[in-house]
């Protein structure tokens, strides 16, 4: 009875340590026949997605996209953006005009349930806030009651912002605009007495301001925002790869692998970080990718705190706090499952 018992176990054990057989995914083979990856991105949003003189992408959420690429073709480059607005990033996704949408969108119930689309993981915490000019002597968002106040369609911030002054039974005037983009050019004309959108995008506008010096941001954050991609329902094979990705990034943090040192930790005798870099098991050929890929992506566009510090950190012209987006090793909510 004993050797029969032993026997079960190291059968049990096999089947926990062996990678699955890769499932098949109708998206990631479109992506290959087509030979690039089609990301959804915000028109112009510095720090997560804006374009260069010479028109190339970047920003944090421009990483997750050029992260998929390397995963899949070994190359950042397979990687084309379409910018969208925000009512219409969840109906490109919907239609398959894109196969991913990295942009800022924040993650809520209506969303992932009856519209054909599913979150896959959150890649930044953030929180919607107001931004005034300092002339209107306001310090607090508690202060706004009877204000005009400039917002984009398609947003949660609609939503928040109705909420936050139903419950201080506090009066507004919303002017919604169909594009962010249109609601910030109206709130600078003054046709508006604040603009409210998340905290992040609030930095990152105040920037394109005549005066930027002249508007505050107010205290105040009166929403929960987790933001991250999001893939079409129905391709779990699909919704994997790009849940795993984001992780992979934040797990490069946690283990202290950099983009300049990946190539030395790989030859690490540290069975976690073997494992996770494709040097031990075939996980990455269980997804339908090479047992490297995370390897190739940290060589790529480093890990997330190294994505972060680039685009949205002290180092960028954004100079925004880890804060929720630290560790939860130093205190913050990002937190990678084990990769194993």
């Amino acid at each position: 009875m004993k050797y029969r018992i032993a026997a079960a176990l190291i059968g049990l054990s096999a089947v926990m340590t062996a990678p699955a057989h890769a499932q098949s995914s109708p998206t990631l083979a479109k992506i290959r026949e087509r030979g690039h990856i089609i990301c959804g991105t915000s028109p112009g949003v510095a720090g997560f997605s804006i374009q260069d003189a010479s028109g190339r992408w970047n920003g944090f959420d421009i990483d997750i996209c050029r992260a998929l690429a390397v995963a899949i073709f070994n190359d950042q480059e397979r990687a084309k953006f379409v910018p969208l607005t925000s009512k219409d990033r969840l109906i490109a996704l919907q239609a398959g005009e894109i196969d991913v949408l990295p942009r800022t969108t924040t993650w809520t119930l209506s969303r992932n349930a009856g519209q054909g689309v599913a979150f896959t993981a959150v890649n930044y915490y953030d929180g919607q806030g107001f931004m005034v000019s300092k002339k209107l002597g306001v310090d607090s968002a508690a202060k706004l009651s009877g204000a005009s106040i400039c917002v984009a369609q398609g947003t949660t911030s609609e939503l928040n912002m109705a909420d936050y002054f139903r419950k201080l039974g506090q009066t507004y005037e919303p002017a919604a605009f169909g594009t962010s983009e249109e609601a910030l050019k109206a709130y600078e004309s003054g046709r508006c007495d604040a603009y409210t959108t998340d905290i992040s995008a609030l930095a990152a506008v105040k920037m394109k301001l005549q005066d930027p010096d002249s508007y505050i941001i107010l205290p105040e954050v009166i929403s929960k925002e987790p933001l991250g991609p999001w893939v079409r329902s129905g391709d779990d094979a699909w919704f994997n790869i790009v849940r795993w990705t984001v992780a992979a990034l934040v797990n490069a943090e946690e283990l202290g692998i950099t983009k300049a040192n990946v190539q030395e930790m790989a030859k690490s005798s540290n069975p976690e970080i073997k494992r996770f870099l494709g040097q031990e098991g075939k996980f990455g050929e269980g997804m339908g990718l090479s047992n490297d890929w995370v390897m190739r992506i940290v060589s790529t566009v480093g890990n997330y705190g190294e994505s972060f510090e680039r685009y949205l950190g002290a180092g960028s012209r954004l100079k925004l706090q880890r804060g929720p987006n630290a560790l939860w090793t130093n205190g913050g909510l990002q937190y990678s499952p084990p990769f194993r």
